[in-house]
């Protein structure tokens, strides 16, 4: 699975008191927290600190940036999954268990990206275009791939990508996107690290035991 590029862009010949990586951090909170017409790169360049037209020299517009932080952020994610997805330790079933846990720990650390997916999965727009196309398709695609195999194989039951999204990253992430409601959920602090642990492991065990509870009734144990 390849990185896509960044659209970041040309920087500026002065130097920035603010590195790339915080200025797109800062754009990632920003549309996750404002979505895309509610942001305001005016206030974001008051956030970091840097002179009121810096971004807009550096990036061009509100929709380039939108653009350069979402590449940046899913560029980072798909990263973080590399190694599992080429990781055949173990045989498919612990691969993909290690797949879906890796997948619930990058967010935990990163959850402002879900919540700009949920705000800008609501409507169709050329953004979700972009999003879908570039970042989540093939990163599903690649999720996936392993699943299919053991499917075919009759390992587990055959699954729904779009089910399979849903209950991962909608369902099995959504503590660290929406903590103010985990923490009334309880017990405990979902952000602990401990918990965060205890979390993806939980998550990636009943998605696998679902679907082999599921596969097909003449199929025995592999």
């Amino acid at each position: 699975m390849s990185t896509p590029k960044a659209r970041a862009g040309r920087p500026p010949a002065e130097s920035c008191p603010a590195t790339l990586e915080q200025i797109l951090a800062g754009a990632l909170r920003m549309f996750a927290d404002r979505g895309f017409e509610g942001a305001s790169v005016a206030a974001l360049n008051r956030e970091l600190g840097v002179s009121h037209n810096l971004l807009h020299q550096r990036f061009g517009s509100k929709e380039k940036l939108w653009y350069a932080t979402v590449d940046w952020a899913f560029g980072d994610v798909a990263a973080q999954l590399l190694p599992e997805l080429d990781d055949l330790a173990g045989g498919p079933l612990e691969q993909v268990r290690r797949i879906i846990r890796r997948f619930v720990l990058v967010h935990a650390a990163r959850p402002e990206i879900l919540r700009l997916v949920t705000i800008e999965g609501i409507a169709d727009s050329p953004r979700l275009d972009y999003l879908y196309d570039h970042h989540v398709a093939p990163l599903l695609a690649a999720m996936t791939g392993p699943l299919g195999r053991l499917a075919d194989e009759g390992v587990i039951a055959p699954v729904s990508p779009r089910t399979l999204h849903f209950l991962i990253a909608h369902g099995g992430a959504a503590p660290f996107s929406l903590p103010a409601l985990a923490r009334r959920i309880g017990p405990g602090d979902p952000l602990a690290a401990d918990a965060i642990t205890e979390h993806a492991d939980l998550v990636a065990d009943l998605i696998l035991a679902g679907l082999q509870a599921r596969r097909p009734q003449d199929a025995g144990p592999r």
